[in-house]
C-alpha cells in the first residue's frame, strides 16, 4: 500500500504593513505610520496635492531652489553624489542637476523610496533626460538603517537631499533619530533639507483641507490599500478626513474619523470603533528656523546657509556633515 503523505501546513507571515496597521489599531489612541500612504495610488495622489492652489509648500520650495540654485550648487560642489530620502517623483532634484555646468554636474544619484513601482518609473524618466547621470534607485524605508553603495573614484562629496518638509512628519524623537542616521551616512559631505515654517493657522488649515478633496482622498487611500492588500473590510464612506493645526505642538494633525459605531476586520482580527473615534494617520510639524538648526546640531550636523521666501513660509537649509574623527 502506498504510504499516506504527511500533511504540511504553510504559515503565511503577515506583511510589515499588516503588522503595523493591526498594532496601531490596537493602541489607544489609534494611529498608523504615515509611510503606508505611499503605495502607487497614494504617491500619485500626493503628486496631485503638490499642484493644488492651497498647498503652498511645494511651489514655495521649488521657487527657493530655483532662485538660489547657484548658491546651493556651490555648497554641493562638483561631481557630487546625491542621495534623496523619500524621493517620490524625482521632480525637485532636477533643479539641482540643472544648476551645474556639465563638467561639474553630479555623477551619481541614489533615490530612496518605499514605493518601488512609482520610484522605478520616475527613475526611467530621469535617465532619459540625464543620460550621463548614474541613477541607482533604492527601494527601502529610509528611516531604518541603510547601507549605501561605496562612492566611486572621481566622485565628489556625498550629499543628502530631503525636500518637502518630510522631516515634519516624524515625532520629535524620530526626527532626531533620522537626522543622526543621515549624519552618519553623509560623513564628510552635507545635506539639503526643506523645512516648513510656523505661520498663520488659517493658511495651514487650507493647505490640508483643499476644496477639491484630494488630501481627503489621499488620507482615505490608506484604508483602500488595507482592503486591497490585506483583505480588510473598511467601509470608506464610514470614515471622514479631518485635519487641524495644533498650535501648542506646532503641528498639523491628520485623522480618519469614524462616522458611526462599526466593526472592521483585518487578518482575522476585529476592531470596534465608536462614533467619532479616529485613526491618527499623520503629523506635519512646523519649525522655526532657529528650532530646526538646533535639531541639526543635536544630530551631529553643522548648520550652514538658510534660504527662505520673502513671506517666510518655507525654508531650505544647508547642513555640513563633519567627517568621522
Amino acid at each position: 500500500m502506498p504510504r499516506a503523505r504527511a500533511r504540511t501546513t504553510t504559515t503565511v507571515e503577515p506583511s510589515e504593513f499588516a503588522r503595523d496597521l493591526m498594532a496601531g489599531l490596537a493602541r489607544t489612541p489609534r494611529n498608523v505610520p504615515p509611510k503606508y500612504f505611499y503605495d502607487a495610488a497614494g504617491s500619485a495622489l500626493f503628486d496631485g496635492i503638490c499642484e493644488l492652489p492651497e498647498y503652498y509648500p511645494t511651489r514655495t520650495e521649488l521657487r527657493i531652489l530655483a532662485e538660489r540654485a547657484p548658491e546651493i550648487a556651490a555648497q554641493i560642489g562638483p561631481r557630487a553624489e546625491l542621495v534623496e530620502f523619500g524621493a517620490g517623483s524625482l521632480t525637485k532634484v532636477r533643479l539641482l542637476f540643472d544648476a551645474f555646468k556639465a563638467e561639474d554636474a553630479p555623477r551619481r544619484y541614489l533615490p530612496i523610496d518605499i514605493s518601488g513601482e512609482h520610484l522605478e518609473g520616475a527613475a526611467e524618466r530621469l535617465r532619459a533626460d540625464y543620460p550621463e547621470l548614474v541613477v541607482q534607485p533604492i527601494v527601502a524605508d529610509y528611516t531604518m538603517p541603510l547601507v549605501l553603495p561605496a562612492t566611486g573614484a572621481g566622485v565628489g562629496q556625498r550629499v543628502g537631499f530631503f525636500p518637502g518638509s518630510t522631516i515634519g512628519n516624524f515625532h520629535p524623537e524620530e526626527a532626531l533619530s533620522f537626522m543622526q542616521l543621515a549624519a552618519r551616512l553623509l560623513r564628510g559631505g552635507g545635506m539639503l533639507v526643506g523645512v516648513d515654517l510656523v505661520k498663520e493657522p488659517s493658511r495651514l488649515h487650507a493647505a490640508y483641507n483643499d476644496a477639491q478633496g484630494v488630501t481627503a482622498a489621499f488620507n482615505l487611500n490608506l484604508l483602500l490599500r488595507a482592503n486591497r492588500e490585506l483583505g480588510a473590510d473598511f467601509d470608506l464612506d464610514a470614515f471622514g478626513h479631518y485635519a487641524f493645526y495644533n498650535p501648542l505642538l506646532q503641528r498639523i494633525e491628520m485623522h480618519l474619523v469614524s462616522r458611526r459605531a462599526q466593526t472592521v476586520s483585518i487578518g482575522g482580527e476585529r476592531f470596534e470603533f465608536f462614533e467619532g473615534e479616529s485613526i491618527h494617520t499623520e503629523n506635519s510639524h512646523k519649525f522655526t528656523v532657529e528650532g530646526f538648526r538646533a535639531l541639526a546640531v543635536r544630530a551631529g550636523f553643522r548648520p550652514g546657509p538658510v534660504w527662505t521666501d520673502e513671506a517666510r513660509l518655507f525654508s531650505v537649509h544647508w547642513l555640513h556633515a563633519p567627517a568621522a574623527q
